[in-house]
């Protein structure tokens, strides 16, 4: 266990050239980032998760009540025991033959077997008033968090020069603002890492997960490295825009869609000047070039930027979706208004749902064959909506 602690932690890897673990640690002068602060991370992920259980509870459900956000889920489907074995143990999505075959042995029309599986399917979905004040805990952390890095970066050299990143680098004191700002970031995507088991299932889980993940490893790497101050700034800079997400996903709970539009479009902009605008021109060509000519590369200064790299990768990703919900959103607007969220619906809908004309037909026996012979009018039996569930 020795032998392999020291090769985990050799200095050739880590550390700059001619520096040593030695030269960083403690002393009444000064105080340096060490290895075992980041422990008390774990500690403040699960607080940080009691806080979230709390707030949403005695604060962010009666704000939603207050607004007539109702607990009431999806539309009960009728019970069948035949049609709930198909959807347990077979499948949850039917296909057409499958769906003939039910609509025979049930004498039920194709359309109506159609929406038990919708409805069936919207059971297992949570409410809009769970969703709502999942949104709002997170909006009150993204914009806590954020004030809180743009009050902290007002005030040292390095937001207004990059350069200071490097100089004296590794030598630079751990102050008791970056500490807490560190360690408050890291406990929140840990506490996430977990919660994103039990939270509201989204298309892009496999997504969200190696973004958290990638975002703790350069939280937990540059902390040790002692990069915190560029690491400050690539903090920040990716809070700037989760705020505004979880305001619009919020007015769309409640039903407040221009705000939600132009809440939307707020997020749009910003997350696209922040990411590929911003982030590669400041942050990037700090860590790329600016430190190679006053630090010099390394070992793990060349994993700290592909790191760097793999996240900017996702913001390219997620920059992607946003200019797709905004070209939809135009290809379907030529006879209607701007409206961003009902394109985000259908990239990434937490939670299906028909017309209410079609909703309010129950099932029963078949009907004229003519219309159950494509399912419905070309939406193959459903519509996919939802509210906007774009997560970063």
């Amino acid at each position: 266990m020795a032998g392999i602690l020291a090769w985990f932690w050799n200095e050739r890897f880590w550390l700059p050239h001619n520096v040593t673990w030695a030269d960083l640690k403690n002393t009444e002068e000064a105080t340096f980032p060490q290895a075992e602060d980041l422990y008390l991370a774990f500690p403040l992920a699960f607080c940080i998760f009691m806080v979230r259980l709390i707030f949403e509870r005695f604060i962010a459900k009666p704000c939603a009540v207050a607004l007539n956000i109702q607990a009431n889920g999806p539309q009960i489907a009728q019970p069948n025991a035949i049609l709930e074995k198909v959807f347990t143990a077979i499948t949850k999505h039917p296909d057409e033959k499958r769906l003939e075959g039910l609509s025979k042995q049930l004498d039920w029309d194709v359309r109506s077997i159609q929406r038990w599986f919708r409805q069936r399917r919207n059971q297992e979905k949570p409410s809009t008033l769970t969703r709502f004040c999942e949104s709002m805990w997170r909006f009150s952390f993204y914009l806590y968090v954020f004030s809180y890095g743009v009050r902290f970066l007002k005030q040292t050299p390095w937001l207004w020069n990059t350069r200071h990143c490097w100089y004296n680098y590794p030598y630079q004191p751990l102050t008791a603002d970056l500490h807490y700002y560190y360690i408050l970031e890291l406990s929140f995507y840990w506490s996430l890492m977990v919660s994103q088991f039990t939270d509201i299932k989204r298309k892009d889980f496999g997504i969200m997960f190696l973004h958290h993940l990638a975002t703790i490893f350069l939280i937990t790497f540059s902390y040790v490295n002692n990069m915190a101050r560029v690491g400050t700034l690539v903090l920040c800079l990716h809070d700037s825009a989760d705020a505004l997400l979880e305001a619009a996903k919020m007015a769309n709970y409640a039903k407040f869609q221009k705000m939600c539009d132009l809440l939307f479009v707020m997020f749009a902009v910003v997350f696209i000047t922040t990411r590929l605008g911003i982030f590669p021109l400041w942050v990037l060509n700090t860590t790329l070039f600016e430190s190679w000519e006053i630090v010099g590369p390394y070992p793990s200064w060349w994993v700290f930027n592909l790191l760097l790299l793999l996240l900017q990768g996702l913001n390219c990703f997620w920059s992607y979706l946003i200019v797709k919900i905004a070209c939809k959103t135009v290809s379907k607007g030529k006879a209607g208004k701007w409206n961003p969220v009902h394109v985000s619906k259908d990239d990434r809908s937490d939670i299906e749902s028909s017309s209410d004309d079609e909703d309010s037909e129950p099932p029963g026996k078949k009907l004229h064959s003519s219309t159950t012979t494509n399912g419905t009018s070309g939406t193959n039996g459903y519509l996919l909506t939802g509210p906007c569930s774009m997560d970063d």
